[in-house]
């Protein structure tokens, strides 16, 4: 883009209506990237950003901490289960035969490690992360990718593809 003087005036003119950085560059028709680089040049006034949001104060409410999973594979084993949900107990009532109540044990999520056995074995996780049928496609990879053939086309797009899919 050639920035002559009245191009300059326009940008300066659209900056001071207050226009976004984007609407700025269709209606002048460039990049967004290039008004922003000519407005930092041109020591325009900074705007606020659109991220912060100072009118309204967040009350801050605290949170669990997380438990703390060392990476190293040998720290964790297989399959580490959460510990079973409390048996809770009622009274019985005063009949001397009566049944105690039965409680059927709630199913655990299960933690694994990264089971890939080797660099010949594809990582495409398979299933949702935490349920007890989460796994890894095992198939054999392709030489210097992490996925087998099938997973690769899907995790490798051109990205010429990519563009041609927005239009």
């Amino acid at each position: 883009m050639d920035w002559n003087s009245e191009s300059i005036d326009r940008l300066r003119a659209l900056w001071a209506e207050g226009l976004s950085t984007a609407e700025i560059g269709r209606r002048m028709g460039i990049s967004k990237n290039a008004v922003v680089g000519k407005a930092h040049r041109l020591n325009l006034p900074a705007r606020p950003s659109p991220i912060r949001r100072e009118a309204v104060p967040r009350v801050a409410v605290p949170r669990p901490a997380a438990p703390r999973i060392p990476l190293g594979r040998e720290a964790l084993p297989r399959e580490t289960p959460r510990p079973a949900a409390p048996v809770i107990r009622r009274p019985a009532p005063m009949v001397a035969a009566a049944p105690a109540p039965v409680v059927t044990p709630q199913p655990t999520a299960v933690v694994r490690s990264f089971p890939r056995a080797g660099a010949r074995t594809c990582c495409w996780p398979i299933g949702e992360p935490g349920t007890a049928d989460f796994r890894f496609c095992t198939a054999e990879s392709l030489g210097g990718k992490p996925y087998c053939a099938e997973h690769a086309a899907l995790a490798y797009v051109k990205a010429r593809d990519r563009r041609e899919d927005a239009a």
